[in-house]
């Protein structure tokens, strides 16, 4: 069986800053995004309204899908894949960055973590893929670092890095281990800025999300200039909630639209099955516990679409900032600057705003799938979303 590993046009050029020249990248694919529906959001977003309005954010998608039918472990049918965020730019521009992290629900994993809340500091890219391929990721990650890594550092380099998951076992073969280093490296490598691909892609490419099909999805905020200016960039790996819970724009979106719920046949304490990953990136200038405090709001974006953070739900964030590009600097005392609380505020919202508009975007962006033993997940509807939207007044026309 052939394994399609599927590269957008959006991940296949990357953008001039993972390169050091100027100019920018070919537009993605155009898929709708929740806005282009009609569907009103709090905050004002970026220019692209995506993580990679943080000036050198980069993201890379590996997406891979393969058969049809009746589920073989080890031979499929696949519908996984792995992402990756990278907080300045390309390998040779990496550089630590003040980081903090939030479990609301530790049903999952993010490896790394107990090293960012004892050091402060986020030391590699973040990658996102299926539960059962964690370890392969964590070591194509470190390897990936040892390779682009200074030359007289790579004898003695050592790395904890940021690996996280979400279960993607209903549509996927999660115990055929389909995700190789390779698949790692592309998305490491192709990483680009620019618009970032949404939906069943990369990572999120066999996920599930509010009884419809989940992915990764995308937003970002633009503070006033009078807060600051800054921007909060938000990307999710969806795979949490149940169809009945889900709200959009404050609407009960899952209870007007009739849909076979993809676990209906699992008892009921067995039915949350999911989970959620959440990377906030700022050009704040933040300590790490302040970046704490804003990943503990991603909650509360999430409660907006309707999530109780289910006993099954592995919601995991986590949070850097940008700025304060040398503290991480050897021999000398670093100069950092660092936004009072008092002015926190406003990121906070941002927070929440761009968190409830990712998910949407996910959804919105994602198409149905079908996987093993036919499993089989439907997109939510666009149509359907903007006439439930305008049955409550709630459409922007």
């Amino acid at each position: 069986m052939s394994l399609r590993v599927i590269v957008s046009l959006a991940v296949a050029v990357m953008l001039a800053v993972s390169t050091g020249a100027a100019g920018a990248t070919e537009p993605a694919a155009h898929k709708p995004r929740a806005r282009d529906l009609g569907v009103p959001f709090d905050g004002t977003p970026g220019p692209l309204n995506a993580i990679t309005d943080i000036d050198g954010v980069l993201v890379g998608h590996t997406t891979l899908i393969a058969g049809d039918g009746k589920l073989v472990v080890g031979q499929g049918p696949i519908r996984t894949g792995v992402t990756a965020v990278l907080p300045r730019g390309s390998a040779s521009m990496q550089r630590f960055s003040f980081a903090g992290w939030y479990s609301q629900n530790g049903n999952g994993e993010m490896t790394g973590t107990t090293w960012v809340e004892e050091s402060g500091f986020l030391e590699s890219p973040v990658l996102i893929t299926n539960t059962h391929s964690v370890g392969v990721v964590r070591d194509a990650v470190i390897a990936w670092r040892v390779a682009h890594g200074p030359p007289d550092a790579t004898d003695s380099w050592w790395s904890l890095p940021v690996v996280a998951e979400t279960w993607d076992g209903w549509l996927n073969d999660i115990n055929g281990f389909h995700v190789k280093p390779e698949h790692v490296f592309h998305a490491l490598d192709s990483a680009h800025g620019g618009p970032v691909e949404e939906g069943a892609v990369g990572g999120g490419t066999g996920m599930i999300c509010n009884g419809f099909k989940g992915g990764i999805g995308t937003s970002s905020r633009r503070l006033s200039d009078k807060d600051g200016g800054y921007t909060v960039g938000v990307l999710v790996q969806c795979n949490y909630g149940v169809r009945r819970n889900l709200l959009i724009a404050g609407i009960p979106v899952g209870r007007e639209i009739e849909s076979e719920d993809p676990y209906a046949f699992v008892p009921a304490d067995l039915a949350e099955r999911g989970s959620i990953i959440v990377v906030v990136a700022t050009n704040a200038p933040l300590l790490p516990h302040q970046l704490k405090r804003i990943a503990r709001r991603v909650s509360l974006g999430l409660g907006r679409t309707g999530s109780i953070a289910g006993n099954g739900s592995g919601d995991i964030f986590i949070a850097f900032s940008t700025a304060n590009a040398a503290a991480s600097d050897l021999g000398h005392v670093v100069d950092l600057r660092m936004l009072p609380n008092d002015s926190m505020d406003p990121l906070f919202a941002a927070t929440v705003q761009a968190t409830e508009e990712a998910i949407v975007n996910a959804m919105v962006a994602a198409t149905d799938m079908t996987g093993i033993d036919g499993h089989h997940v439907r997109a939510l509807p666009h149509d359907e979303l903007r006439a439930v939207l305008a049955k409550y007044q709630r459409l922007v026309r």
